[in-house]
Formats: structure tokens, C-alpha cells, sequence
């Protein structure tokens, strides 16, 4: 067996190409939410990949963009400053020949760096084999890449060419976590943030970027495996509670049940899980209601 390799690897692009889908699949365990709306990663969600070559230990940053409160100037400067903290950039990016003024602006902020890049095109399960060679060249010449490398998040597809190539470009290194952890993030973290995907996925588009999700309680019963969790969905208006709850409490009752499944895979055990919604207007451009929802304030100084 040759040396073994390790370092850190950063997934970036803009909004909604699929880089938590693609890191679900890569570490083969759904860590980060996904969901078909922008700003769904608001954290840098640390995952590990580990095999006999070596480790690699993802960042998945949220999605770069122009900001519109504090809490977008949050991600997008944690966005920004994950380039320089890393050995490898994976550049996500959708199959079009179209480069738009989000993708020079990420071209930009990498051309900046000395860090090798790989560019990856998603969603190619979407697109014809002789298209894929139309979109490589429309962005070859945009930045310089170590690497372009065409997958499909979704059916796995060119997912393990990705992997081998990424592992060529680790410098040696030591094992960082045990083989058998797949993420930093603490169990609650996680809980609170499938419990926001649910509502991401079943609340219409106006609602979602307000919410945040807080756990309050996680307790395992003695005896019996079963985990009690109390979770309160954080809103920015009343109507927007009202369209949580929904008619005779249906809305917040599949979002309860959809995440319920979730966790219990998660945790490997039942899980008897509680949902509320409060108003908290306007927490988006608290700095104490960012840092209270678990987006620490040290990460965009």
C-alpha cells in the first residue's frame, strides 16, 4: 500500500447546482439538506470521506452571491474565505454554455488563488454525451483548472472517477477523524437542519428564507430506544406562521412526519418529535438571532 493522502476539499458554486446533493452522494449519507431553493447551506457543513488511499474532508460552503441582509453577507463571507483554508477548490457547476455574472464573479475570486481547481459540471443525467464536450469549452478558458470533470449527483454517474481524482491531488497526511465518522456537525445541528429542509421543501418560495429551526430538547428515554425531540420553527411574520401550522395543523404535520423519518435514520432508533412555530420578526439582521440560530459571528469577521 502507497502512502497515505489526506487534506481538505471545498465545493463551491453558485445557489442550488446540487453541491449538497453531490457531497450526500460522495460521502454516501445524507448530511447536508437539499433542496430545490437557493440559500438551503447556510453553514459550512464539514464532511469525511475516508478509504485505504486516504481522507478527504469536505467543506461544503454556502452557495456564493450577491448579499441582501446579514445573514447573506454571513455566507457569502464564509463562502469566500473557505478558498484560502483548503488543498483542493471543486468548482460545481450546471450544464450550459451560458457563463453568467455568478460564475465570472466565482471565476474571479478563484483566478485569485493558487489552489488547484477542479471544475465538475452536474446534472449531466439531464443533458446528451455530445453536449458535455459544448459546455467543457464554453468554460475551459474562464479560470485555470486542474482538472474538468462531467458527473451526475443524482445517479452517481462519473462520482467515483471524482473521488480517485481528488485523492491524486491530497498531499500526504494523517487520518484526521476515525473511519467511521462521516461529519463534525453535532447530532442537533443536523436534526434542526433536516427539520428546515422539510420546510423548504413543502412551504411555498416566499416563506422559506426566513425560517430557522432551533432544537431545544433531545433527550434518549431510559429503557426504551426512543429519542424526544423539541424543535421550534423560527419565523419572520404571522402569516407565515399561519401558513406553517396550516389548515387544522396539516402543513406542520407532514413537515413533522418527513423529518421525522429522516432523523430516525439518522439516529438508528424511533424518534417522537414535537414541532412549534414563533414569530421572531426580522432575526435575519440580528446579529445575536444569527448567532443564537447557530451562525457563529467569529466566522465572517
Amino acid at each position: 500500500m502507497g502512502t497515505f493522502k489526506s487534506g481538505f476539499v471545498t465545493l463551491i458554486g453558485r445557489p442550488n447546482v446540487g453541491k449538497s446533493t453531490l457531497m450526500n452522494r460522495l460521502v454516501g449519507q445524507k448530511i447536508a439538506i437539499t433542496s430545490s431553493k437557493p440559500q438551503t447551506t447556510r453553514n459550512r457543513i464539514q464532511t469525511v470521506y475516508t478509504c485505504e488511499e486516504g481522507q478527504i474532508v469536505f467543506l461544503d460552503t454556502p452557495g456564493i452571491h450577491k448579499a441582501k441582509n446579514k445573514l447573506g453577507e454571513y455566507m457569502v463571507s464564509v463562502a469566500e474565505r473557505t478558498l484560502k483554508e483548503v488543498d483542493l477548490i471543486l468548482w460545481l457547476v450546471e450544464p450550459t454554455t451560458y457563463i453568467g455574472a455568478g460564475e465570472k464573479h466565482i471565476a474571479e475570486c478563484i483566478n485569485s488563488t493558487k489552489i488547484p481547481v477542479i471544475l465538475v459540471i452536474n446534472k449531466i443525467d439531464t443533458v446528451s454525451k455530445a453536449e458535455i464536450l459544448t459546455f467543457i469549452n464554453a468554460y475551459k478558458d474562464i479560470a485555470t483548472f486542474a482538472e474538468i470533470i462531467p458527473v451526475s449527483a443524482l445517479s452517481g454517474e462519473n462520482t467515483q472517477d471524482l473521488i480517485n481524482t481528488i485523492i491524486e491531488y491530497m498531499p500526504e497526511g494523517p487520518k484526521y477523524y476515525d473511519e467511521d465518522t462521516i461529519t463534525d456537525q453535532p447530532e442537533r445541528q443536523i436534526v434542526a437542519e433536516m427539520i428546515r429542509e422539510k420546510t423548504l421543501i413543502n412551504l411555498d418560495d416566499e416563506v422559506p428564507h426566513g425560517i430557522a429551526v432551533a432544537v431545544e430538547s433531545m433527550k434518549e428515554r431510559k429503557k426504551k430506544a426512543i429519542v424526544d425531540i423539541d424543535a421550534v420553527i423560527i419565523c419572520e411574520r404571522n402569516t407565515h406562521k399561519g401558513i406553517i401550522i396550516g389548515k387544522q395543523g396539516s402543513m406542520i404535520k407532514k413537515i413533522g412526519t418527513q423529518a421525522r423519518e429522516d432523523i430516525e435514520s439518522l439516529l438508528a432508533c424511533k424518534v417522537n418529535l414535537k414541532l412549534w412555530v414563533k414569530v421572531k420578526k426580522d432575526w435575519r439582521n440580528s446579529d445575536y438571532m444569527i448567532k443564537n440560530f447557530g451562525y457563529d459571528k467569529e466566522d465572517y469577521n
